[in-house]
């Protein structure tokens, strides 16, 4: 659960210094400059990862990630439009008319989205206190939408906001079919493909580019808040699941919003502290959330990086023989059925009754 702490709260603190740079950076093109810092910075992590990484018994390294195969290639295309074009786009046009704190909290919505994702769409069990919690993150969305100057309406930049965590859910559970394989890779391609799009479609559009002081605090940005941070995303996917993780993602409106009151002070609404107090709720569900039941492991086939534990008995040639580092390489797992608790990680993606 620390990689998906550590992610959202980079992620958390995205907001409010994207609603700076936004004063000096058109929404499209800053879309594009912070996903361009993020696949710049893990492509160049990636590299020295490999240049630097220990080798066992005189062999290349046996460590490194597994890498993207051709039927992942859809699901990483599906990635980069939902989550790398089409969310950071219209959550930076969102920013332009949304306070900062709200709209960090607004951010919560992507649980939601996730959430109902995952259960609808991918069959992933979804349990009681996960939906509870979703429904606490539905209630203080709501109540940070609803904009009283307009006679109760719901304000635009929200609604903005709130379609940029439709497409990052649809991003997320899309990521978890390919969370096996490289983060580094995964977030690279993503960064570079989606960043180029965006800046290419911001002069398309001729909108203004900034000035290179700003461009390089942007991509920074992106480095840390959207680099670092999907990166640590996809290994939690692999452990937790897809709600799960997004669950954890509530935190992450918390950080930002604690940034927002500094670097911005402005009094909030009183329906921003209901909408926090709700989120709150869902986060202490979340976090006391347990499963556990039999379960069975159907045989499969499949390559990704591990070490030998419980599911990963298997064994090597005998150049490879006892090792116990992280190494890639495809391998069978047997069919096995017992009880502990878990989580819709790689290996217990069982339906329930």
């Amino acid at each position: 659960m620390a990689y998906a702490i550590v992610s959202a709260l980079l992620f958390g603190i995205s907001a409010p210094l994207s609603k700076v740079l936004l004063a000096k950076v058109d929404p499209i093109a800053l879309a594009g400059l912070l996903y361009l810092g993020a696949g710049a910075f893990l492509g160049i992590l990636a590299v020295a990862s490999r240049a630097f990484a220990p080798s066992s018994n005189g062999r290349a390294s046996t460590h490194r990630e597994a890498g993207l195969e051709r039927q992942d290639l859809p699901w990483l295309a599906g990635a980069v439009v939902a989550g790398g074009v089409a969310g950071p786009i219209l959550l930076l046009l969102g920013l332009t008319t949304t306070q900062a704190a709200s709209a960090s909290l607004l951010l919560n919505f992507e649980v939601v989205a996730t959430a109902l994702i995952a259960g609808a769409l991918f069959r992933e069990a979804v349990g009681g206190r996960t939906w509870a919690a979703v429904a606490a993150v539905s209630a203080g969305g709501a109540l940070l939408s609803v904009d009283p100057s307009a006679g109760w309406g719901f304000a635009p930049g929200a609604l903005l906001i709130l379609g940029a965590c439709v497409f990052w859910g649809l991003d997320n559970n899309l990521t978890r079919q390919i969370s096996l394989r490289d983060p580094k890779l995964i977030t690279t391609v993503k960064g570079l493909v989606a960043g180029s799009f965006s800046l290419g479609l911001a002069v398309g559009l001729g909108r203004p580019l900034p000035p290179y002081g700003v461009a390089l605090a942007a991509l920074a940005v992106g480095a840390a808040c959207y680099g670092a941070s999907i990166a640590l995303f996809v290994r939690s996917l692999r452990n937790l699941g897809t709600a799960r993780t997004g669950a954890v993602f509530a935190a992450a409106p918390f950080a930002g919003a604690i940034l927002s009151f500094a670097l911005f002070p402005e009094a909030p609404r009183v329906s921003f502290y209901g909408g926090a107090a709700l989120m709150v709720l869902a986060l202490v569900l979340l976090l006391r959330e347990r499963h556990a039941h039999r379960h069975t492991h159907e045989p499969i086939v499949h390559t990704h990086a591990h070490v030998h534990d419980e599911h990963h008995a298997h064994s090597h040639a005998a150049e490879r023989a006892g090792a116990a580092y992280r190494h890639s390489h495809a391998h069978a797992h047997a069919p096995s059925e017992h009880s502990h608790p878990h989580t819709p990680d790689a290996h217990h993606r069982h339906s329930h009754s």
